[in-house]
């Protein structure tokens, strides 16, 4: 099967898809954002497009716990859906996830481009995972004069 270019494709796709977003922006400027999987930003754009992009990168939660996924596609399994992501589970703090992401993305010329925007969503990720302490907070120890009655 032949292969289309990725080029052809946005073209194709850059108008009018099912994951637009159109949004009003200021005065009559209008904004579009884009809600297709492995798109790091959500922007309509053919750099951030996980459509067009035969390569691509996704960095979201897993599961009910505090674990980051990573996931990159396989440039050769592009016509098997169930095949095409490579995913990796991160499970570790946040400096070792963002060098595991560096490496991943960037230090291995995979899509040095998209290696700003993936610490980005891995740090929003990542901070939407924390969760707050919730209870009774302390009160203050210290001491507290009181007067006697006289």
């Amino acid at each position: 099967m032949a292969t289309v270019p990725g080029q052809l494709i946005w073209e194709i796709v850059k108008k009018n898809n099912s994951f637009l977003v159109k949004e009003f922006g200021r005065g009559s400027a209008s904004v579009q954002f884009s809600k297709e999987p492995n798109n790091l930003f959500n922007l309509n754009s053919y750099k951030h497009s996980g459509l067009a992009n035969k390569k691509t990168v996704t960095v979201q939660p897993e599961g009910k716990e505090p674990f980051v996924l990573l996931a990159t596609t396989k440039t050769n399994k592009q016509n098997k859906p169930a095949a095409l992501l490579h995913k990796s589970v991160m499970k570790k703090e946040f400096q070792r996830m963002a060098k595991a992401v560096t490496n991943q993305v960037g230090d291995n010329y995979y899509r040095p481009d998209l290696k700003k925007a993936a610490l980005s969503r891995l740090s929003t990720v990542h901070r939407s995972l924390k969760v707050a302490k919730s209870g009774v907070k302390k009160r203050n120890r210290q001491a507290v004069r009181v007067r006697g009655r006289k």
